[in-house]
């Protein structure tokens, strides 16, 4: 097991982040990052105790997980109901499913699942979180590149759900601005996580993409997680409603 990581910089001391999807892969990264700048973490998580538990233990003591499936309402709130009345200075609305449904042969329960957890879920958490939050709060929701582009291979419906969470975006940033919660999206592009672990599996797939990626490498999840972290951070205190890419250069 890897030691406790150092919080040595504590930029965001005294504060509390509520990571959804946050037991691997980006969402594990973004744990991580924030906790190294000093936030105390509420990490949320569906299935995977065991990988919320591996990660709490990376970040070291204070860590507050929470198990809930984002795709029903009525598990939202009991979360919330379970967090009690806590101040949320962040949150990060990470949690999501990357799917294909070709047309033609998409499920009703493939539908439902995307847009249930990709569209439906972040604003229902936002919802719940909104009266925790305290002015000066930041929400950062975990668009895709997708949601700008077309994608091959029947990935129609998925690519919808992150345009209409930036769509969330830019919208709440309006309707919140009176608040001065400060909300905004971070895009990624492919990201070298277990969830596409299969599709980069084929060389040839692998090879392709990275073709299209100018600065010549795909995404680590840590390579988000900076961005997320300077949303979170003073230096982005001017900046709301925005959707920022991090692609690698593969979507200019």
């Amino acid at each position: 097991m890897r030691p406790a990581i150092d919080c040595g910089m504590s930029t965001l001391a005294g504060t509390t982040a509520l990571v959804t999807g946050g037991s691997r892969g980006i969402g594990r990264a973004i744990c991580l990052r924030l906790a190294r700048d000093g936030a105390k973490i509420i990490l949320h998580y569906h299935r995977n105790r065991a990988a919320a538990e591996e990660t709490a233990a990376i970040i070291g003591p204070g860590v507050r997980l929470v198990q809930a499936d984002l795709a029903s309402t009525e598990q939202i709130e009991a979360l919330f109901a379970a967090l009690g009345p806590i101040r949320l200075d962040f949150l990060i609305n990470n949690a999501g499913v990357w799917k294909g449904t070709p047309m033609g042969s998409t499920t009703a329960a493939a539908l439902d699942e995307l847009l249930n957890t990709n569209f439906k879920a972040p604003f229902w958490v936002t919802q719940c979180a909104l009266p925790l939050m305290p002015e000066g709060g930041r929400i950062v929701n975990i668009s895709s590149v997708a949601g700008r582009i077309g994608v091959a291979g029947g990935r129609s419906v998925y690519g919808a759900t992150k345009a209409a969470l930036d769509a969330f975006t830019r919208n709440w940033a309006l309707e919140l601005a009176r608040r001065k919660i400060l909300v905004n999206a971070v895009a990624p592009g492919y990201v070298i996580t277990d969830m596409v672990a299969d599709y980069f599996s084929n060389p040839e797939t692998l090879a392709n993409v990275l073709r299209r990626h100018p600065l010549g490498h795909i995404a680590a999840p840590e390579e988000v997680a900076d961005v997320v972290a300077f949303l979170c951070s003073a230096d982005a205190r001017f900046v709301t409603g925005q959707s920022i890419n991090v692609s690698g250069g593969s979507v200019i």
